[in-house]
């Protein structure tokens, strides 16, 4: 298994911060690179609910969601049929953590992942460098 792994500190208390993230179908508003997301099975914050999204570049991704912590403010999911990237078995996790001696949060996103030998350095920098990591600075940016 390939794992991707990006995390950063916001300035914000962990509950403001995870009650933008934790909605599963609000993907866009951390995400410039995702502007459509919709769910199209079960209903928001429903464990079991099948999100579509569109990137920018029209790929079209289907992610369910597997798990939903609201105590340790985390979710779950993973893709449900093929996807554009060429990976297998994939499963991420976005956390929002408190950092006790600021009143800032510590937020991870990070998935694991099977994928054909060669494009492991290639769908890391994607999802951790790209995706993850640009959603955090979104995130750094919103909440400043």
């Amino acid at each position: 298994m390939t794992r991707a792994y990006a995390s950063g500190v916001v300035a914000a208390p962990a509950e403001q911060v995870w009650r933008a993230v934790r909605l599963f179908d609000g993907i866009p508003d951390i995400l410039p690179s995702v502007p459509k997301s919709e769910i199209i099975e079960g209903g928001e914050g429903q464990v079991g609910s099948v999100r579509r999204l569109t990137t920018e570049d029209g790929d079209v991704v289907s992610e369910k969601l597997l798990a939903l912590d609201d105590r340790g403010r985390s979710y779950t999911y993973g893709f449900v049929s093929d996807n554009p990237f060429g990976c297998r078995n994939y499963i991420s996790t976005i956390r929002v953590a408190p950092v006790t001696t600021s009143g800032h949060c510590f937020v991870e996103w990070y998935s694991d992942f099977d994928t054909r030998e060669g494009d492991e350095g290639r769908l890391t920098a994607l999802f951790g460098d790209g995706v993850y990591a640009s959603g955090i600075a979104q995130l750094q940016e919103r909440f400043g």
